[in-house]
């Protein structure tokens, strides 16, 4: 069976996606939805919001971001997320890390055409 482009999506997603997620927290704190949003505009990065809670809890459990309350205008008080000091080792350390690996499947994947 020949990989669909959304199979091969979804392989990708999982190895990345946090790392995004860190990146998007490296500058500011993020309210969930937002965070959502962010990753969602061209459907590449994240395909719902229902991966995207799951992924924050085991970011918050892991200790690589942290949350807290603050009241909205439009609603109910939104947790936010922002980055720990883990969580920025971590971003860097993948940061170091993707480049050359992204440059290798580049390398490879035009040696191929």
């Amino acid at each position: 069976m020949v990989p669909t482009e959304d199979m091969i999506l979804t392989h990708l997603r999982r190895g990345a996606i946090e790392y995004c997620v860190l990146a998007l927290l490296a500058d500011d704190e993020w309210y969930g939805l937002d965070i959502a949003r962010r990753l969602s505009v061209d459907g590449v990065l994240l395909s719902g919001e229902g991966t995207l809670y799951p992924l924050l809890a085991r970011l918050r459990k892991g200790g690589l971001v942290e949350t807290h309350w603050r009241e909205s205008d439009a609603g109910p008080p939104r947790r936010y997320y922002a980055l720990t000091p883990e969580g920025r080792a971590a971003l860097e350390t993948f940061a170091r890390t993707w480049a050359p690996f992204r440059d290798a499947v580049d390398s490879t994947l035009g040696s191929h055409r």
